[in-house]
Protein backbone atom coordinates (compact mmCIF):
# COMPACT_ATOMS: atom_id res chain seq x y z
CA UNK A 1 0.00 0.00 0.00
CA UNK A 2 1.50 3.50 -1.21
CA UNK A 3 0.54 6.14 1.44
CA UNK A 4 0.35 9.37 -1.50
CA UNK A 5 -1.35 11.95 1.72
CA UNK A 6 1.38 13.67 3.24
CA UNK A 7 -0.02 13.86 7.14
CA UNK A 8 -0.21 10.04 6.75
CA UNK A 9 3.47 9.61 5.71
CA UNK A 10 4.09 12.54 9.18
CA UNK A 11 2.21 9.95 11.16
CA UNK A 12 3.73 6.90 9.81
CA UNK A 13 6.85 8.55 10.41
CA UNK A 14 5.88 9.49 13.83
CA UNK A 15 5.00 5.48 15.00
CA UNK A 16 8.20 4.25 13.69
CA UNK A 17 10.54 6.84 15.23
CA UNK A 18 8.52 6.31 18.73
CA UNK A 19 8.80 2.79 18.45
CA UNK A 20 12.32 2.42 17.03
CA UNK A 21 12.90 5.02 20.28
CA UNK A 22 11.14 3.05 22.52
CA UNK A 23 12.81 -0.33 21.94
CA UNK A 24 16.46 1.45 22.25
CA UNK A 25 15.34 2.61 25.74
CA UNK A 26 13.82 -0.71 26.74
CA UNK A 27 16.88 -2.05 25.59
CA UNK A 28 18.82 0.47 27.53
CA UNK A 29 16.83 -0.46 30.81
CA UNK A 30 17.29 -3.38 30.35
CA UNK A 31 21.34 -3.96 30.06
CA UNK A 32 21.75 -1.26 33.02
CA UNK A 33 19.22 -3.24 34.74
CA UNK A 34 17.22 0.27 35.65
CA UNK A 35 13.57 -0.11 36.21
CA UNK A 36 12.26 3.59 35.49
CA UNK A 37 14.32 3.17 32.39
CA UNK A 38 12.55 0.27 30.94
CA UNK A 39 9.21 1.75 31.97
CA UNK A 40 9.31 4.77 30.10
CA UNK A 41 10.08 2.62 26.93
CA UNK A 42 7.63 0.67 27.74
CA UNK A 43 4.89 3.60 27.46
CA UNK A 44 6.89 5.03 24.31
CA UNK A 45 6.18 1.39 22.38
CA UNK A 46 2.36 1.34 23.99
CA UNK A 47 2.33 5.09 22.51
CA UNK A 48 3.08 4.02 19.20
CA UNK A 49 0.72 1.21 19.18
CA UNK A 50 -1.97 3.35 20.36
CA UNK A 51 -1.27 6.14 17.92
CA UNK A 52 -1.14 3.18 15.17
CA UNK A 53 -4.57 1.62 16.35
CA UNK A 54 -6.17 5.24 15.98
CA UNK A 55 -5.18 6.87 13.26
CA UNK A 56 -5.25 4.40 10.53
CA UNK A 57 -4.64 5.77 7.05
Amino acid sequence: MTIDWPPDRGIRRTVLALGAAGLTVIATGVVLDVLWILGIGVWAVITAMVIELVYRP
